[in-house]
């Protein structure tokens, strides 16, 4: 293959450098291509605009594979752990065992956060959503680490960083949750691990050291794991434009989360029991609402089913629905939404319709009825999906450093006025 393309503007040509990554994907570069013709592209919505070159996570979207590091996201959700995956995705490597319990034993010493945190609290309407909060908090943790502001950390006061947002944000999260249902807080424990101690905290007591199921735990460390990141999305992109601007790392990550509020990407396993719900609202007919979905001229669609990027089966879903059939059967959940996903899941999975249009379940399906079987309010699920992406932002904002990318500055094509006179007042 040549390692040039030729576009012509004006009658004039131009070489534009090939570059192919090493999955082969291929690209034409067109960073000179302005300075050389005068000329941009317009990609609304950059579905075809490579804005860096990543080493992080590979996604193949026509034949359903999602790699972080070059390791199979099926590999890593059977044999690894949350964090094990989060310093894969960091770092660039699986760690060496005394690597990842000196990792672990960093992030439990910074679990604990500032009790004037606490403020924040009072000052939110009751009716916060926790997005909002969460976006709030995660940006304030600059104030109590002001040396984070500095934009040439060296790699040990970049790293405490990284440690410091790892170990904080389940405590947020959980302070969050605590604080909606009117309950005190329940602080980290040193005796227990990244994922024990976060649903401690959930849905401990101050009083009462809860201790959960293997089936919950291990379900838990597969959801963050297979959220942890999914290659230059909206919020992902969003980190690494804010960083681009020397922005410090809490300051990114607040953005992205900011980003993820959206229902369009991180809302989506919000919006799926809130479709269940309306469902079981109007009678629960699952079949009357898949006639719906078929119906192109109803405006009603099916959440959760089919996604952007993949063309077929999304795989993170595929592990994700034994995970989720194995909690509903530990738990035993007796949930009339529960039912109508489980009917409208088995009716999408087998009618010729779904499966011609490959509308499969996806991940946020499932993560919502799992989400809601241990007991997680609705406007909770993102926040959770947060969670589980903060490695891949992480490593993004990290990589874009290490790289130099330069300031984020996309173009535009003017369509406004061309240049008019001022009317004064009294002539309008």
């Amino acid at each position: 293959m040549s390692d040039k393309a030729s576009i012509n503007l004006d009658g004039t040509s131009y070489d534009l450098p090939v570059i192919v990554g090493t999955e082969n994907e291929k690209a034409v570069d067109i960073s000179k291509l302005r300075d050389l013709s005068g000329f941009i592209t317009l990609d609304p919505g950059y579905k075809n605009t490579g804005a860096t070159k990543s080493a992080i996570t590979f996604l193949d979207g026509e034949k359903g594979i999602l790699r972080y590091r070059g390791y199979p996201i099926e590999q890593l959700a059977e044999k690894s752990t949350f964090l094990e995956v989060a310093y894969l995705l960091i770092y660039g490597e699986l760690p060496k065992k005394e690597v990842l319990e000196k990792f672990r034993a960093d992030i439990k010493k910074q679990m604990m956060i500032h009790e004037d945190m606490k403020n924040f609290f009072a000052g939110f309407p009751s009716k916060s959503h926790p997005m909002g909060q969460l976006s709030c908090l995660v940006g304030a943790l600059s104030a109590f680490y002001p040396e984070s502001l500095n934009p040439n950390l060296t790699d040990e006061e970049e790293d405490q960083t990284i440690i410091n947002l790892l170990a904080k944000m389940p405590t947020i999260v959980s302070w969050i949750q605590k604080k909606s249902l009117g309950h005190p807080v329940v602080y980290p424990k040193n005796n227990l691990g990244y994922i024990d101690n976060f649903l401690n905290m959930l849905f401990g007591e101050v009083n009462d050291e809860k201790t959960f199921d293997p089936v919950v735990i291990d379900a838990m460390h597969k959801l963050l794991i297979l959220h942890a990141d999914h290659e230059q999305n909206c919020s992902t992109s969003t980190v690494r434009i804010v960083g681009s601007s020397n922005a410090n790392l809490y300051a990114s990550v607040a953005s992205g989360i900011n980003a993820l509020w959206g229902p369009l990407h991180g809302g989506a396993n919000q919006a799926v029991i809130e479709m269940l719900e309306a469902i079981k609202n109007d009678g629960g007919d699952a079949e009357k609402y898949l006639a719906k979905a078929k119906d192109k001229n109803d405006p009603f669609r099916l959440m959760g089913f089919g996604h952007r990027v993949y063309k077929n089966f999304d795989p993170r879903a595929k592990i994700i629905k034994k995970a989720c059939d194995d909690i509903l059967e530990k738990l035993g959940v007796q949930d009339p939404v529960l039912d109508i996903a489980k009917k409208l899941e088995e009716a999408a999975l087998n009618d010729q319709y779904f499966i011609d249009r490959k509308l499969y379940p996806n991940v946020d399906f499932y993560s919502g009825i799992i989400y809601r079987a241990l007991g997680f309010k609705a406007d909770m699920f993102t926040v959770l999906f947060a969670l589980g992406r903060l490695p891949g932002w992480i490593a993004q904002w990290k990589e874009m450093r290490e790289n130099k990318e330069p300031i984020g500055r996309p173009r535009q094509v003017y369509v406004g006025h061309t240049e008019r006179n001022y009317v004064e007042f009294s002539n309008r």
